[in-house]
């Protein structure tokens, strides 16, 4: 499956568990809610997947955490915030490079519509 092929039902997952919850609940019960139906789906999801920070020859490992990684091709990250900004898109494109994932998703669920709170984030590696 391909990574557009997976954002679209990822995207399906997200948007029934925000008709589900709506806004206003914390990161991590969307992150919890996400994850179960994406497993559901039949993806293979992982939570809070390790990536560590390659300098020079050195494999540090700095506490970087992918909220959500599915079939170890799509990166998503989880905001309940007012709004998104530059930095939450830096972060995200910071996980694409340091694991050579090309595609992410950046979900903001404290949003009315779903929609007005997907980022889609693609590195040209």
């Amino acid at each position: 499956m391909t990574e557009n092929e997976l954002a679209t039902k990822i995207i399906g997952c997200a948007i029934k568990v925000h008709t589900a919850l709506g806004p206003g609940l914390l990161e991590r019960t969307y992150q919890e809610c996400l994850f179960y139906e994406i497993n559901k789906s039949g993806l293979i999801c992982e939570k809070e997947k390790p990536i560590p920070l390659v300098y020079e020859e050195v494999k540090l490992d700095c506490g970087y955490r992918i909220d959500l990684l599915v079939n170890n091709k799509v990166v998503i990250e989880i905001k309940s915030v007012e709004a998104l900004n530059d930095v939450h898109l830096a972060q995200t494109l910071t996980y694409l490079k340091l694991g050579n994932y090309k595609l992410g998703l950046l979900i903001n669920f404290n949003v009315l519509m779903l929609k007005q709170g997907i980022k889609r984030i693609a590195n040209g590696l």
